[in-house]
């Protein structure tokens, strides 16, 4: 499967990202960890991305490049003191190369308890085919 995925999807820079040169704002930026499953019609890519809401995520796919960028606001406790905080806010931020066995028309993507599900559709050309044997 390694192989295969290599040819459809390359994840583009496993790595923290502390902050990067391209950010004009201030702020964390973390890298989702990603799951990825195959099966002969398509990929699923699942994201863990806590804190995000759908409006607060961009999903784009130009030049074949997939990006996730998703921020996630701090939690407003202004009647309460902070006595410890490990829940970090800031920005998530991924890319992802597509290769082209991905029907990029049809990607859908869902947004579950922090969980994005992306769904990649492969080519017709790409799934394969049984072919039926006749006798006589």
């Amino acid at each position: 499967m390694a192989d295969t995925q290599s040819k459809e999807l390359k994840v583009r820079g496993k790595q923290e990202v502390a902050s990067p040169a391209e950010q004009t704002t201030p702020g964390l930026v973390f890298t989702p960890a990603v799951d990825i499953f195959e099966t002969e019609k398509e990929i699923t890519l699942l994201a863990d991305m806590p804190g995000v809401k759908a409006d607060d995520l961009t999903i784009d796919l130009r030049d074949n490049t997939l990006t996730l960028l998703a921020d996630i606001a701090p939690v407003d406790n202004t009647d309460e003191e902070e006595i410890l905080v490990e829940y970090e806010t800031g920005r998530y931020y991924r890319q992802f190369t597509l290769g082209e066995l991905i029907n990029q028309q049809n990607i859908d993507a869902k947004l579950n308890d922090g969980v994005l599900r992306l769904t990649l559709p492969k080519v017709e050309k790409a799934t394969p085919k049984k072919i039926a044997v006749k006798t006589g």
